[in-house]
């Protein structure tokens, strides 16, 4: 199936540069990181807080007790750390 992704013009070029360094396609890359994110994570640690949902998306395990609010904070802050670092590294063709 054929689709149409409007990127940033940096984050193409990092993505064609790091392709050819990889001797790769884009198309290849893209498939790849895809199938990354939406497969499910099997090596999470079992006192994770997270789990994986019904559809490969990664959530916080239910529980028993209510957690704090600024637990929650910290959690959610440190997805989006992990997340804009793994966007830093492949755009700066570091991944």
């Amino acid at each position: 199936m054929k689709t149409t992704l409007d990127l940033p013009d940096t984050l193409l070029i990092a993505a064609k540069a790091l392709a050819a360094q990889r001797k790769t396609t884009l198309k290849a890359m893209v498939e790849h990181a895809l199938r990354r994110e939406i497969a499910p994570l099997e090596t999470l640690a079992p006192d994770s807080p997270y789990e994986v949902g019904p559809f490969g998306i990664l959530s916080l395990k239910k529980r028993s007790e209510a957690l704090p609010t600024d637990q929650v904070q910290r959690l959610v802050d440190h997805q989006y750390e992990e997340e804009d670092a793994r966007i830093i590294s492949v755009a700066t063709g570091n991944a």
